[in-house]
């Protein structure tokens, strides 16, 4: 039997923490990568060990350009996880995902600009494989623990992954639902390529709150109607993260966990000890 490694659980918009956690502990940690939104709280949800944390910080102090995705992630391998499951709002581009309903993409577009989603460079080169970003036992996990919560999901589709922290234009909104992608948001994307990097499973669980502003029939997108929906749904998400715990399969056979195995191109020989250093957490098994 396989040994239960740790879940990592993030929330974000309207989902600021985890309750029913068994043993909650709060653990502020320093990653080679600099200080993560915030602290984790440690436990365990029906006996499987979790690390929950919230990615805006506490109080949301931070916007999504300004989070350290890479502290964030490394923090979560550093406590042991080898499965981030991820809670966001999202924005709909398409008619059939509804607000109050919820979305797990399979694949993203990015259309960040300002933001480092890589734990590589400076002095070392890696090149994962993206092409499938998101962990299949990790979403369908998602899924199945999404419906038990009483959601209406939908497993699979394209989330457009923008810079914020301004919502779209209508130009923008109108461009994306050309493209076909069904949800946008501001943060999935970098955590599910620096997971990929970590060989962590990755999913998120999308959560629309509004048509974004490319539909003529509802008012564009704003705070108080986002708030007033997330609201409704926080606890589900919540419900939906703790159900997902339990239906993670430790005996997995994807290929998250072992990603980075021929990805690192540069000569060990010519990687200097503060890049080894840097990495230890992330690839040191392969250094």
């Amino acid at each position: 039997m396989t040994e239960r490694r740790r879940i990592g659980l993030l929330g974000g918009s309207g989902v600021y923490d985890l309750s029913g956690l068994e043993d909650p502990r709060e653990q502020v940690l320093d990653t080679p990568f600099g200080k993560p939104s915030g602290p984790y709280v440690t436990g365990r949800v029906d006996g499987v060990p979790v690390a929950f944390l919230s990615r805006h910080g506490q109080g949301h102090r931070l916007t999504p350009s300004e989070i350290n995705y890479r502290a964030n992630v490394c923090g979560f391998k550093m406590l042991g996880c080898d499965a981030l499951l991820s809670a966001s709002a999202v924005g709909s581009l398409k008619e059939e995902h509804a607000p109050r309903q919820a979305v797990i993409p399979d694949q993203f577009i990015d259309r960040t600009r300002k933001r480092v989603d890589t734990f590589f460079g400076d002095g070392v080169v890696g090149h994962v494989s993206f092409a499938h970003p998101v962990c299949p036992t990790a979403a369908g996990a998602l899924d199945a623990a999404a419906r038990a919560s009483g959601l209406a999901v939908r497993l699979g589709g394209t989330y457009l992954c923008m810079e914020g922290p301004a919502f779209s234009t209508r130009a923008e909104s109108l461009l994306y639902r050309s493209w076909g992608a069904d949800v946008i948001g501001m943060t999935n994307l970098t955590e599910a390529k620096l997971a990929r990097e970590a060989e962590i499973c990755y999913a998120s669980l999308g959560l629309v709150t509004d048509y974004d502003a490319w539909r003529d029939a509802t008012e564009p997108v704003t705070v108080e109607t986002i708030l007033a929906i997330l609201r409704e749904n926080a606890a589900a998400a919540r419900r939906a993260l703790r159900e997902a715990v339990g239906r993670m399969n430790p005996e997995r056979d994807c290929r998250c966990r072992d990603a980075m195995r021929d990805a690192v191109l540069t000569d060990r020989d010519a990687i200097s000890r503060e890049a080894r250093r840097r990495l230890e957490p992330i690839v040191g098994r392969y250094l």
